[in-house]
């Protein structure tokens, strides 16, 4: 992967809480990398939660997020990356005619199905929502990874959806990949619990704690007031009016703290606001 993305590329690596050898396994092969960060979750949450996390420890210009049996061939990587030279989001798509096929019938109907329903609860038209490899700008990432409330596998409609909604621009890549053994997918339990998730999506109302700034505030005074506070991984919305500086659900107290640092409001934000504005990273 490196030799195609080259040796500076931070590699993150996230471990969702497993039972077995995965993080002595992801150190022993990836440890002597400069730029490895190798963090673990506990308890398990889900790969929703493992990749917001990732994507806010991410310090690059932009985020490449896949799966750890590396289904997408990296040589795509670079594609969906250039890519980002244009758009906010380039997911993968292993779409081949008109559909994603897999080895399994099962599995080719249940992602059929998927599709229909992610269309009807959120309106996405992309045929592949759930290809493991997505590339995206920081900024955009962070912002829909502090917005975004899946933790399980539905967690890459929801991002996307909340990419549209907020305006961000969205290009598919076309990618070729493997449909590996092993996936911790269960068309059963996990389905009925993706579909109640994409129902919930449909409901959801999108708000989050913010500090309102003015625009003479700048990014390296909100890293200090971050760093005082202890939190990571926000982003600065700017507007010609202001900037909001957006947060986790549960980092009210967090924001009280940067509100006092640089002279802001401690306020809740929403889609709506956050739609059409300039996302710096902090």
């Amino acid at each position: 992967m490196l030799d195609i993305l080259g040796p500076d590329t931070q590699v993150v690596i996230v471990d969702d809480g497993s039972s077995d050898d995965t993080l002595a396994a992801a150190r022993a092969v990836y440890g002597h990398l400069e730029h490895l960060l190798v963090v673990r979750q506990e308890p398990n949450l889900g790969k929703g939660a493992a990749v917001r996390l990732g994507i806010g420890l991410a310090s690059g210009e932009s985020v490449l997020v896949a799966d750890a049996d590396m289904a997408i061939s990296p040589r795509h990587f670079s594609d969906m990356l250039a890519t980002l030279e244009e758009v906010d989001v380039a997911p993968g798509s292993r779409v081949e005619g008109r559909r994603v096929r897999y080895d399994s019938l099962v599995r080719n109907l249940a992602s059929d199905v998927f599709h229909l329903l992610v269309r009807h609860y959120t309106g996405l038209a992309l045929r592949d929502t759930q290809c493991g490899a997505k590339a995206f700008r920081t900024g955009p990432a962070r912002l829909l990874a502090l917005l975004a409330t899946t933790n399980g596998f539905a967690y890459d409609a929801e991002m996307l959806s909340l990419a549209l909604r907020l305006d961000l621009s969205i290009r598919p890549v076309s990618v070729t990949w493997d449909d590996v053994s092993g996936s911790t997918v269960h068309v059963g339990a996990d389905a009925i619990a993706m579909i109640r998730d994409l129902r919930r999506l449909s409901q959801h109302v999108y708000q989050n704690p913010a500090v309102e700034v003015d625009l003479g505030v700048d990014a390296a005074q909100l890293r200090s007031a971050m760093a005082e506070v202890r939190v990571h991984g926000l982003v600065l919305a700017l507007s010609s009016a202001n900037g909001v500086v957006v947060l986790p659900r549960d980092a009210a107290l967090a924001g009280a703290g940067i509100a006092a640092a640089v002279g802001g409001r401690l306020r809740t934000t929403d889609l709506a606001e956050l739609r059409g504005r300039e996302i710096v990273v902090l």
